[in-house]
């Protein structure tokens, strides 16, 4: 076999792999062996390569689709339409409250900022556009977290770190979740960025999760209960909007 034969087999056998993940949606690397009919050695070689490069993730022996993978797949198209559809809940929303509003997306083990409106006031939060997001962190981060399948909140359980003194631990992280589904919302005080308030629902397409809707700004105009109170009323009213546009 010359070396470009062999280049060519070892391209596509990694390509049965990350498409029997993503048809398979969660698998092991036996599972992968028995059904490409790969070496269980083989099997984890391209596993091991793919999960380098955020194509899939793991959580105790169990492998799902990435990140990545699930930006170039068909979700992407799914996001075009949030964008599109949101973009005005969005800018109703910071016109009312004269606060940023962000609209998320889960890829993989992280959030992602997908359309955002910015707050006009000088001190302010907000976040980039396709910023990577960790999921334990901040309200619209964690009502996408409690929306999601166990094997994706084992991996970011495994893997959290404080990004302030408010960020939660892996012992909280479960009750938060429980009372995030719970509530239908969640509120969160500089869990990601200190001095952020922030007040998250989440919307409901299909009857799957599709996004989150987030009002955040600082404490000195945001810590009120009656702004807390107003700013879920308003994302609650949006959201239910924006599900029926998209369901549309």
């Amino acid at each position: 076999m010359t070396a470009k034969t062999h280049a060519q087999t070892s391209l596509s056998r990694g390509l049965d792999v990350l498409i029997a993940i993503a048809r398979n949606g969660q698998t092991t690397v036996a599972e992968l062996a028995d059904e490409l009919g790969l070496a269980t050695s083989t099997a984890y070689r391209y596993v091991r390569t793919l999960r380098d490069y955020g194509l899939i993730e793991e959580s105790q022996g169990v492998y799902l689709p990435g990140w990545r993978l699930m930006e170039i797949s068909g979700q992407h198209l799914m996001h075009t339409r949030l964008a599109e559809l949101g973009g005005d809940h969005l800018k109703t929303l910071t016109y009312q409250t004269s606060e940023t509003a962000v609209l998320a997306v889960r890829a993989g083990s992280h959030a992602i900022c997908l359309r955002q409106t910015v707050s006009p006031h000088t001190e302010r939060h907000a976040f980039r556009i396709n910023e990577l997001l960790p999921l334990y962190a901040g309200a619209g981060q964690r009502v996408l977290l409690a929306h999601a399948p166990r094997p994706i909140v084992q991996i970011v359980t495994a893997g959290m770190i404080p990004h302030t003194l408010n960020t939660p631990d892996a012992d909280q992280l479960d009750g938060l979740l429980t009372a995030t589904r719970r509530d239908g919302f969640a509120v969160t005080r500089g869990e990601y960025q200190p001095g952020a308030v922030a007040v998250a629902v989440p919307v409901f397409a299909a009857g799957e999760l599709a996004c989150s809707l987030t009002l955040a700004g600082p404490s000195s105009r945001c810590e009120s209960n009656k702004w807390l109170q107003r700013a879920k009323r308003l994302l609650t009213s949006d959201a239910s909007r924006l599900g029926a546009e998209l369901d549309s």
